[in-house]
């Protein structure tokens, strides 16, 4: 068998599998889709994205997936100032329900019902976890990446949630404040938390953010490709049930470009989350 650090340096580069892009407003709802250019019953995931950061932003992560042979669909809802957390979650449910309604590229793709994950980046993370949640939905593996807190929070109903799922986070979060990932790994039972290291909630989106002309963190390679590679070893194991990648969602197995946690970092106060916005 490969070492894991092999299979990982393998997965920061594309699949075997030539892309195509569709558009979900055919079927009535905004955002994108990326598949394998043919394939039957193949895994699929729904993407949400973060806050006032528009689909088109995750191209290279969808377009990673899908060179992987996972179809991945990202709704574009929910962009205004004050989204409603519940509404794009709801939105990921549609998304998937149009890649197992919908034949894609031209009838040479079917999506397996029983291969289903919904994934999302920081506002679309808590997005996902409610997607989760819905009676409606029975997804084989969540993805929470660098999640952030919502109202409602996602906390609420990850403590009955019986998926299991991986929370992925930067050594900054336990003390970030709009940062929910530690919070969330301790009420999901069913989770495991992976600490990237050298890596920013930010950094994920493609492109310029504005944030970059005051000095915040924005867009990072780096972080893209350690998400990209972590995120697909995950969802090969989860939903493919490839046992080459089962190390990527053991959560006793230390992964690359990830900290090793002997145990859970204790949830930070909100005073001590102010405190740190000043250190």
């Amino acid at each position: 068998m490969a070492s894991i650090k092999r299979l990982y340096t393998a997965l920061t580069r594309p699949g075997p599998h030539r892309v195509l892009r569709g558009d979900l407003s055919y079927a009535g709802l905004d955002g994108v889709v990326y598949t394998p250019q043919s394939g039957y019953r193949l895994p699929a995931v729904a993407f949400g994205h973060d806050w006032l950061t528009g689909a088109d932003r995750y191209a290279g992560l969808l377009e990673h997936l899908a060179s992987w042979g996972i179809v991945a669909a990202a709704p574009d809802t929910g962009r205004g100032l004050v989204p409603s957390v519940l509404e794009l979650s709801a939105d990921l449910g549609r998304a998937l329900e149009i890649t197992t309604d919908v034949r894609l590229g031209q009838g040479r793709i079917s999506v397996d019902r029983e291969r289903l994950a919904v994934a999302g980046h920081g506002f679309g993370a808590s997005a996902a976890v409610f997607a989760a949640a819905a009676p409606s939905l029975h997804p084989r593996a969540v993805a929470a990446i660098f999640p952030t807190a919502t109202t409602p929070s996602a906390e609420q109903v990850a403590t009955d949630l019986d998926v299991p799922g991986v929370v992925f986070s930067s050594p900054g979060d336990s003390t970030a404040l709009r940062s929910n990932a530690i919070e969330l790994a301790h009420a999901w039972r069913g989770c495991t938390l992976r600490v990237l290291g050298r890596s920013t909630s930010a950094g994920l989106p493609q492109g310029r953010r504005l944030t970059g002309f005051f000095g915040l963190p924005t867009s990072d390679r780096r972080t893209q490709r350690r998400v990209r590679a972590l995120l697909t070893g995950y969802l090969l194991a989860q939903l493919v049930g490839d046992k080459t990648y089962r190390a990527f969602a053991d959560p006793q197995v230390s992964l690359p470009r990830t900290e090793t946690l002997e145990e859970l970092p204790a949830p930070a106060s909100t005073e001590e989350k102010v405190a740190a916005l000043f250190k």
